[in-house]
Parts: C-alpha cells; sequence; structure tokens
C-alpha cells in the first residue's frame, strides 16, 4: 500500500508515529508525511524549519510540510493559532502531495484539528482514512487545557464528530474511549482498538553508561513531558514525606514541559534538592540505559474523568524495559499494570497512596522487585508488542 501520515507532530520531534511509519515502510509499504514544522515542546521552529515550508526525506519516507505559526509558551491564543494554522496550511499542502494514495492513518494526540487536511486529503486522494484517537476531544481541551468556554467547547465537539464521521475506521488507544466516542453518535462497529506500543530501544537493559552522574541508592525514574497534565506535584509531596521519616529515596527527572520551574521551585521550598533530581531532556534512545539503574518507574496523571479513560504511552515503554511501576493513575492505566501485576498503583494525586506504595517497594527483596518487572514484560510481549501492533494497523488501513 501507498500510505499517506497525517500528523501535526513528526522527526525530529519525538512521537511515536515516527517508529510506526519506519515499521510500515520496513514491511514494505511506501509511507508519505503530511506534517508540520517540527516546534515541539519548546515552541519555537528547530534549526533549519523557520516557518518554511518544504519537502524532504527521512528514512526513504517522504515528508511534506505545511506552513503554520510555533506554539510558543503552548498556553491561550497562541496555542489556538498553532493548532488552526497547521489545520489551514496542511490543507494547502494536501494540494502539493503528488502521490496517488491508498489509504490515510491519522495521528491526533491533539490537536484533534489534525483532522481538517486528513478531510481535505481523503477527498484529493480519493482514499479511506482511519483515524488513530490518543486525545478525547473536546473533554480533553477542558481538562488538560483548562478551557471551559461553552461555544469553543461545542465547536470542537461538532468539529470532532464530522471528522468521525468522515473516518473509515475510529482507531482507539484505550477500550474506555469507546463509550464516551459512542455518546458523540459515532457507530460502534466503526470504533476499533488499537493500542499504543513503543519503540524496539526499550527493552531490558544492564548499563554502567551514567555512573557518574547518578546517586548511589534506592531511585524512581519519571521520564517525560512535565506538565499539569502529569500531577507531579502528587510524588513531591510523597517525597517530603517519605524524607521526613529519614528513608532515602532518590526520584530521578528526565525530560522538561512548561511546569518544570514550579515544580523545581517547589521541591527547593521544601529542601528536597538532595532527593529529586532534575536531569533534563534526553533522547529517548537514552531511555533504556537510564531505566537500567532504577528500582521502579513512575507514572502519573491528574484527577479527572477523562484522564482515567486513557492509558499514558509511557507505560508500554515501562513495561518494555522490565522495571517494577509505580503509579497514581485512576482507571485504564492503573487496570493494566494491575492486570500485568507490575507494580502498584494508588488513586491519581493520592499521596497518601503513593507513599505507602514506595515504602511497600522499597521493603521488598531485589528478586520480588525483579519479578514484578518480569510480570510487566511478559504482559508487554503480549499485548503491545511493536509487531502486533503493526500488524492490526496493516489489517485496518486495508479494510
Amino acid at each position: 500500500m501507498r500510505i499517506l501520515i497525517v500528523s501535526q507532530y513528526f522527526w525530529p520531534e519525538n512521537f511515536r508515529i515516527n517508529d510506526i511509519a519506519v515499521g510500515l515502510k520496513e514491511r514494505g509499504h511506501e509511507i508519505v508525511v503530511l506534517t508540520g514544522l517540527p516546534n515541539y515542546p519548546q515552541g519555537q521552529f528547530y534549526a533549519g524549519y523557520e516557518k518554511k515550508p518544504k519537502i524532504e526525506f527521512w528514512n526513504d519516507i517522504k515528508v511534506y510540510r505545511s506552513r503554520m505559526i510555533s506554539r510558543g509558551s503552548g498556553r491561550g491564543s497562541r496555542l489556538f493559532l498553532n493548532y488552526m494554522s497547521f489545520a489551514i496550511g496542511g490543507v494547502i499542502t494536501a494540494f502539493r502531495i503528488k502521490e496517488d494514495i491508498d489509504s490515510i492513518l491519522v495521528f491526533e494526540p491533539s490537536p484533534v484539528t489534525v483532522g481538517i487536511p486528513a478531510i481535505a486529503a481523503k477527498y484529493l486522494k480519493k482514499a479511506p482514512m482511519s483515524f488513530w484517537v490518543q486525545d478525547l476531544w473536546p473533554a480533553s481541551l477542558s481538562a488538560a487545557g483548562g478551557v471551559k468556554n461553552r461555544f469553543i467547547l461545542n465547536f470542537f465537539d461538532n468539529l470532532t464528530k464530522k471528522i468521525y464521521r468522515e473516518s473509515s475506521h475510529v482507531l482507539i488507544q484505550s477500550r474506555r474511549f469507546e463509550n464516551y466516542i459512542i455518546d458523540q453518535g459515532i457507530p460502534k462497529n466503526k470504533i476499533k482498538y488499537l493500542p499504543n506500543t513503543t519503540e524496539d530501544f526499550y527493552y531490558p537493559k544492564s548499563s554502567s553508561k551514567y555512573d557518574e552522574i547518578l546517586p548511589k541508592g534506592f531511585k524512581i525514574f519519571f521520564a517525560g513531558n512535565i506538565g499539569e497534565a502529569q500531577s507531579l506535584d502528587t510524588f513531591v509531596e510523597a517525597a517530603k514525606t517519605i524524607s521526613d521519616k529519614g528513608i532515602k529515596v532518590h526520584w530521578i527527572i528526565i525530560g522538561d514541559g512548561r511546569y518544570r520551574p514550579a515544580l523545581e521551585a517547589k521541591v527547593e521550598k521544601l529542601k528536597l534538592n538532595e532527593s529529586i533530581h532534575f536531569l533534563g531532556k534526553y533522547p529517548p534512545t537514552e531511555m533504556a540505559d537510564f531505566f537500567s539503574y532504577a528500582d521502579a518507574l513512575y507514572v502519573s496523571l491528574k484527577s479527572d474523568y477523562i484522564f482515567s479513560l486513557t492509558i499514558p504511552s509511557k507505560i508500554q515503554s515501562y513495561l518494555a524495559c522490565g522495571k517494577p511501576i509505580l503509579a497514581s493513575l485512576d482507571g485504564e492505566g492503573a487496570k493494566i499494570i494491575q492486570e500485568a501485576n507490575a507494580g502498584f498503583t494508588s488513586a491519581a494525586e493520592d499521596q497518601n497512596g503513593l507513599t505507602n506504595n514506595v515504602l511497600k517497594l522499597f521493603q521488598l527483596s531485589e528478586t520480588e522487585r525483579q519479578q514484578l518487572g518480569n510480570n510487566g514484560l511478559e504482559y508487554f510481549e503480549k499485548e503491545f508488542k511493536r509487531e502486533i501492533v503493526l500488524d492490526r494497523i496493516e489489517f485496518l488501513l486495508g479494510n
């Protein structure tokens, strides 16, 4: 098949769709990508991409880039302009695509407006469109973006329904998305479960690469975006309680995001600098090296109904690395960790529950912790392995 992938985000930005594109290419499909100019998460265009639409090749994949406004601070009107400018620029870019297309795969981690250029491509190329839902709109706009204006929410609700109706398949990364989308008037037989996988550089590893920069002792790692939706204050409060008990636990934070300055200020105020370590950003290819040092890996989200329906994509990466998981989550994400018997879960934003789970894990033997990690890896191989997900994508795009 010749497959068009439509995504606002693509290499050199770090999103799972990059690996999906490569995986489909490896299976003999011709991949064409319609995307924007890379500016996530810094908010400024990457060097060499300053506002210039272009055509380039990456791993023998042809990439059409559309003109757009960068996300800047990632707040308010600037973020809205970022979303809408890609939607408009993407429609224009769709007219530039020369290739005939057999099937279209739309990747939507937010915003849902990525569906607008995809619909244009659908009619221009007379190709079926499958829409892979990573975030539920407009609910995530309210939960993560803080938007409460009814006019705006109704506008995006209607737009989302239109995009779903235009899709041959509505693909969902969590089974619990189904009822929400059915309530938006979409037939159940159009909705298909397609979980996320993770790149093949996430695997159990033994490394001494970062001996010099990591502290000695019991270590819990968090890797990813540092935003308000992650509710990282929960682990800071737990770290304070554990520190006050005289128990030495190191929290290693890898990543960046707009909430990082506030979180660092809180750590400073609570005098937790010797317990919580901010390492900044590293390439995803380095994560398995870092995780090899971990006694546990941490994942969290805010307490919100919509977040309880989602599966944070880092869960697949954590499971694949064969380490115990500590989770401050509600709903589907917590359920997976429980089903896998891969660690301990507590309710979202429950600082006391997290504290108790950290202490419980701390008191386990190394052999017992390793068994939890092995359980998670076995579950990953059965449910989320890359080849399983690629098989499913091939089948859906071909039918």
